[in-house]
């Protein structure tokens, strides 16, 4: 029974980020973006203004990618940053008219999947998966920091 939940649990998730992944990578191929980028943008859309250090925290991601990624995102002109006061990583970073513009088209794609997805599952049932995930998540995010100790 426990290794059946194992193999159900790790083959589920694997196969939902490759998926996600999948599809992120398949939809911003418009944009000439990655999927890091994707979420910059994202996150900035959402709540303009964010530092670097923000967007880690929201995202999860790597420092050194999400850095790689604000860096070309303000190259190719779609945020810049106000660097003026404080250093950059401190520094707040806001969508230009480009940004914007390809944030919405971003907001929307992710909204069309997550209609989708969502097809046939009750707001009940999304609130205590997602509740149930979350648990999972702390849980096993605990057990990964006591492993060195």
């Amino acid at each position: 029974m426990m290794q059946e939940r194992f193999e159900n649990f790790t083959v589920l998730i694997n196969r939902i980020s490759r998926n996600i992944r999948k599809i992120k990578n398949q939809e911003i191929a418009a944009f000439s973006l990655k999927g890091a980028h994707i979420s910059c943008l994202y996150y900035l859309y959402m709540n303009d203004g964010l530092t670097a250090t923000d967007i880690c925290e929201r995202c999860e991601e790597d420092k050194a990618a999400i850095s790689r990624s604000l860096d070309h995102l303000e190259k190719n002109g779609y945020l810049v940053c106000d660097t003026q006061k404080t250093k950059r990583y401190k520094s707040p970073f806001s969508l230009t008219d480009k940004g914007r513009e390809v944030g919405k088209e971003i907001i929307d794609k992710i909204n069309q999947v997550l209609e989708e997805v969502g097809t046939g599952i009750t707001r009940e049932e999304r609130a205590v998966f997602y509740r149930s995930l979350s648990i999972i998540s702390d849980s096993l995010e605990t057990i990964a920091q006591n492993l060195g100790k």
